[in-house]
């Protein structure tokens, strides 16, 4: 869709924005090469909301493909934009570092490493500035200037569990094994699931060792194998849950979806030991893409149940609109043929009507004009006559005579107003046009209302046949497609977990050598010391 927009005729801005999309899609599924052809694609305006935006992600492209000069001039020009504070300088350091100017890297990581902010994205990548800064030094052989760096790190931050362990190291490395203790007895009361408190539980011992306290470095190095112990059977725990399918049933539960923290809370569900060693693995890019798409079917999963569900409601629908018509509709359907039979025989007679008066404009009819009064006094007039047709006296004569003015003055009557008849007939005519069209629209509204009856219940065995069809095969590809992301996904974490595993029963074994080797000086000092004075 976005390309789609992109090779479009539309507004070069929404253009540029549609490219930055993608690169950022791009990047985000690890492919820089592609990412770096589409960010240099944009030419002309760039929106202004997206401004900055885009040459931080051009700047990041340019250092995952090894452009680092490119990179180092753009965030230079982005150092004073208050949305990127702290993370514009964070990556000049590191692309100065990879670009060979090593010095000019670790001043660039030092400023970032003193902004005064309050941003919480702000302070972790201070956080992060200086705890690289001091691993650097410390691996480059100077630990007592890491250590000014190390100090900088907040307590209660991301990377504060690994400036504790960096900064013992550094005390350690300057032979500093008291100050060492320090930050290494302040780490080892945290989460013992954290790789930095694992080796801090070896730290502290190995600094009580050294400072000739061999008796309490056997007692933490005893404390240390036990909870090594226990955090191997809670990794085999977690290896078994997994297998069980209970890691992925725990990553898709809706309630933790809706915190935007739900990695973080996946600690606390009870039912998921796995997950205490996994919140590393699962803030990485790959488990995030692996994640979301399973996810995202396992949402279209749910979905697909819905609508099989939805057509079990929908064929319930029907079945009750079927039974209740069939009560209904025979009736109704006598009752339209008896009126529908009566429809037509006066939309005859109408028709009848009409020809009649048009036949009359050609050859006129005044007797078809008469008026029912009119037509009785014709017909009682015939009645008398008929009385005295055999009468041939005087009196007979007279009626017959009296009859026959009676006859010329109605016909009279009739003739003289044929014409205002015949235009009150058409009038009247038209005026039952307007019935007639009514009628009609009456007909076709129960025609159509009929119809939809009987369509609101037939014809939908073979669609809905259809569409569970459709929804049964996209189900099994989407079970299909699910199962295999779940191994994907399974195989991340039980990969991370047997590197764990296999790091753990290292420590166990060095704490165990060492808690031993510890008893063994702790006794011989006591042995050399000379008896106590009676």
């Amino acid at each position: 869709a976005i390309k789609a927009i992109m090779q479009s005729s539309v507004d070069p801005a929404i253009r540029n924005e549609a490219a930055y999309r993608l690169a950022h899609i791009q990047v985000e599924t690890d492919d820089p090469r592609a990412a770096l052809e589409t960010i240099e694609g944009i030419k002309g305006p760039i929106p202004e909301n997206i401004r900055s935006d885009e040459l931080f992600l051009r700047a990041q492209i340019y250092m995952l493909t090894g452009k680092f000069t490119d990179a180092i001039e753009i965030l230079r020009g982005l150092r004073g934009d208050k949305k990127y504070e702290g993370f514009a300088g964070y990556n000049l350091g590191i692309a100065l570092i990879q670009s060979g100017h090593e010095q000019d890297g670790y001043e660039a990581l030092d400023k970032v490493g003193q902004i005064d902010s309050d941003d919480p994205g702000t302070l972790a990548i201070k956080d992060k500035a200086n705890l690289l800064l001091g691993n650097r030094l410390i691996a480059a052989g100077k630990p007592a200037l890491a250590k000014h760096f190390l100090d900088r790190v907040r307590l209660k931050g991301p990377y504060s569990n690994k400036a504790l362990l960096s900064d013992g190291w550094a005390n350690a490395a300057v032979g500093q094994y008291n100050r060492a203790l320090v930050p290494w007895n302040i780490l080892i009361k945290r989460n013992v699931t954290d790789r930095a408190v694992q080796e801090a539980m070896l730290g502290a011992p190995y600094a009580y060792s050294k400072l000739n306290l061999h008796g309490r470095a056997a007692v933490l190095y005893g404390n240390a194998l036990q909870q090594f112990t226990a955090e191997l059977d809670k990794l085999d725990a977690s290896l078994k849950s997994i297998r069980e399918g209970k890691f992925l049933k725990a990553l898709t539960r809706d309630e933790l979806k809706e915190d935007k923290d739900w990695v973080v809370k996946l600690r606390e569900l009870p039912d998921a030991p796995e997950t205490y060693y996994l919140l590393d693995l699962m803030a990485s890019n790959d488990f995030q893409e692996s994640l979301q798409n399973y996810v995202d079917l396992d949402d279209l999963r749910k979905r697909m149940q819905a609508w099989d569900t939805n057509l079990d409601a929908y064929e319930d629908i029907i079945g009750q609109r079927r039974q209740y018509y069939a009560g209904v509709l025979p009736g109704v359907d006598n009752r339209f043929r008896e009126l529908d039979s009566r429809m037509r025989l006066r939309l005859q007679q109408r028709q009848a009507l009409d020809d009649r008066l048009k036949n009359m404009l050609i050859s006129p009819r005044p007797d078809f004009l008469a008026t029912a009064n009119e037509r009785i006094i014709e017909q009682e007039l015939n009645g008398i006559e008929d009385q005295y047709k055999n009468d041939h006296s005087p009196a007979g004569d007279d009626v017959r005579r009296r009859i026959a003015r009676l006859r010329g003055l109605l016909l009279f009557r009739i003739r003289a107003t044929y014409d205002r008849r015949l235009t009150l007939a058409y009038k009247h005519l038209h005026q039952l046009d307007g019935s007639v069209a009514r009628l009609n629209e009456i007909y076709r509204s129960f025609v159509r209302n009929r119809q939809a009856a009987t369509l609101s219940y037939e014809g939908y065995d073979d669609e809905i046949r259809q569409l569970r069809n459709r929804i049964r095969d996209a189900k099994e590809k989407v079970d299909t497609l699910m199962a295999q992301q779940g191994d994907v996904l399974n195989t991340m974490a039980t990969d991370e977990l047997e590197k764990r595993r296999k790091r753990l029963e290292e420590y166990q074994v060095q704490a165990r050598f060492a808690m031993a080797e510890s008893y063994d000086r702790a006794t011989k000092n006591q042995m050399e010391q000379p008896p106590a004075k009676k």
